[in-house]
């Protein structure tokens, strides 16, 4: 039974979660596992951009919500879209809206954390066209088949829409066929190889796990998983150079400023290079989770256009992506621009941009650049990028090239965070210390100054070939979003493996023996307790099915009626977690 069939819909925000997996299981169950919705978004002459239709038909958006789709679907300017155009978007859910939490927790307790299923957010996948139409008054046909989902699988949401788009523009009639394909896939499970038939196509992917080596292969398929032939998807782009190949000598800046969660706008010519782009900068620092909030596609319709473009306050730590040449003066406050030409892949080396100045960033021609004060803290790595600008002159494939940028930017990120990692782990109480009638004890306080104290044996030189003031980057990374969020993280779990280990030494225990000095209160005072934290590892822990903490424990019996109010067995208490 696939435990998360029958979780959700978009149909049924606050329905009961039934998980059944079977022919019972909430209509659009799976489909919801994959996709919110799917919306058209076409240009009324009189409204504007607007929403003609919503698939399923009744499901859940607010006003701001189809607001915010509608402008984010089409592109700022459509005079260089000629044609066929895919990008995508992000945007802030409504306050209030809830989603399948414990369908959330159970996906997102296995997979990496750069792919876990958003809480906040939307994302939107679009697929936009624009052709000649001289049946249409402004002359243009323009229309946008958009995917919103939350999970971030940016490469197979678009694979999925050239399949399905094309149909859908040339019978102008809703791919009810898709949908219903859609809602028969088996949903997202981490670690698994999965088919995804739609429309006579089958798109085969694997849902990389929280357990996979960081920058492995996917594993091998065993007999039971061989698919059938299809078109093979990875969730995320497998061409990253082409973001960066007009900024390759500053990847090192790139890197330092989306790990240090810094504000940065990149301004592009179009939609797709803008998305692509910042999807490519926040996905540098993996496999740390990047905190901070993004946006791949922003315009001046954005809900939050005035809480990002204001003066009174330092600019927030996010990262936009936006089109309009507007933005060059309204955002000439914030610290780090990075403006970027049309991406053109061919085997010419591509023209290197400068860094420059803030106060050159003025005009509405400005050239592409990168304009900060920044100065990086690590030394630039010149054997990659001769490596990579080498490649591009031998036409060396860009997925090639895209891999090796990948494993460079993947070791740099492990050999920053693997000394945070063996420091944290250090902090952990001994599993000794752990007994069952007492409270776990605690994990010990992160202290910068004694972290910083080993990194001069246990540092990232021993791992990365790269010079510089590594501990002036941890000094400032101390003070960062991204910092708070991975301690955050890391705390938590490690709390929950405390709470693991004690509810293991208080199931080995002799709880019988125990009570036989014990007073009444101090027997209820150990029951309560221990089923409060059966309550608080439920939705965290699946080391155990079924655990019977105590049996036959004789209580008087107004004990019983405190401890089993609801006249539940009182020979044995068993915690179902």
């Amino acid at each position: 039974m696939n435990p998360f069939d029958g979780f959700g819909s978009p149909r049924h925000d606050g329905a009961e979660e039934v998980a059944d997996g079977g022919d019972s299981r909430c209509p659009w169950a799976r489909f919801s596992s994959w996709l919110e919705c799917v919306c058209v978004v076409t240009f009324d002459l009189e409204l504007g951009q607007a929403i003609e239709l919503v698939y399923p038909q009744d499901v859940k958006l607010t006003e701001k919500e189809k607001t915010s789709i509608c402008y984010l679907s089409f592109p700022d300017s459509y005079s260089g879209c000629l044609g066929d155009t895919q990008f995508s978007f992000r945007l802030r859910q409504s306050v209030g809206r809830r989603a399948s939490k414990l369908r959330d927790d159970i996906y997102n307790r296995d997979a990496p954390v750069t792919l876990q299923r958003e809480t906040a957010h939307f994302f939107g996948y679009v697929y936009f066209r624009q052709v000649k139409d001289v049946s249409v008054k402004r002359g243009y046909f323009q229309k946008s088949l958009v995917l919103v989902s939350r999970l971030p699988y940016t490469h197979l949401f678009h694979s999925l829409l050239q399949i399905i788009a094309p149909e859908f523009f040339e019978k102008l009639e809703p791919c009810l066929e898709a949908g219903d394909d859609i809602d028969q896939w088996l949903s997202p499970v981490p670690g698994l190889t999965l088919n995804l038939p739609v429309m006579g196509v089958v798109l085969q992917v694997r849902i990389p796990s929280k357990a996979d080596k960081p920058g492995g292969s996917p594993v091998r398929q065993t007999a039971k998983e061989v698919c059938p032939p299809g078109v093979f998807s990875s969730l995320i782009s497998p061409v990253l150079l082409r973001c960066f190949q007009s900024v390759l000598i500053h990847l090192q800046m790139l890197w330092e400023l989306m790990l240090l969660g810094e504000p940065v706008v990149v301004m592009a010519p179009s939609p797709t290079v803008s998305s692509e782009t910042v999807l490519a900068l926040v996905s540098s620092i993996s496999p740390m989770k990047f905190c901070c909030d993004f946006r791949p596609y922003f315009t001046i319709h954005d809900s939050e256009f005035r809480e990002y473009t204001t003066r009174t306050q330092a600019p927030p730590n996010v990262v936009l992506g936006v089109t309009n040449p507007y933005f060059i003066k309204t955002f000439q406050n914030w610290p780090h621009i990075v403006r970027l030409g049309e991406i053109r892949m061919t085997g010419d080396l591509p023209k290197q941009v400068k860094v420059k100045k803030l106060s050159k960033l003025k005009t509405l021609d400005t050239k592409p650049g990168i304009y900060t004060a920044y100065k990086t803290f690590l030394h630039k790595d010149k054997i990659l990028i001769k490596r990579l600008l080498k490649g591009i002159q031998r036409k060396r494939p860009p997925e090639v090239q895209s891999a090796i940028l990948r494993r460079h930017l993947l070791e740099l990120t492990q050999s920053f965070i693997i000394p945070l990692e063996r420091y944290m782990a250090s902090l952990m109480p001994l599993q000794r210390s752990v007994t069952p009638w007492k409270t776990p004890p605690q994990i010990r306080p992160f202290s910068q100054d004694e972290f910083m104290s080993t990194l001069d044996h246990t540092g990232p030189q021993l791992t990365s070939m790269l010079k510089g003031d590594w501990m002036g980057l941890y000094r400032k990374f101390f003070r960062s979003p991204n910092f708070d969020g991975w301690y955050r993280q890391r705390h938590k779990e490690m709390t929950q493996k405390l709470e693991s280990l004690h509810l293991e030494v208080v199931c080995e225990a002799d709880l019988l023996g125990w009570t036989k000095d014990k007073s009444e209160v101090e027997i209820v005072d150990l029951i309560l307790k221990l089923r409060e934290k059966s309550v608080n590892l439920y939705e965290h822990l699946d080391v155990y099915e079924h655990v019977d903490l105590y049996e036959h424990v004789d209580l008087y019996e107004h004990l019983q009626q405190v401890l089993f109010p609801n006249n539940e067995s009182t020979s044995t208490l068993s915690l179902n977690i």
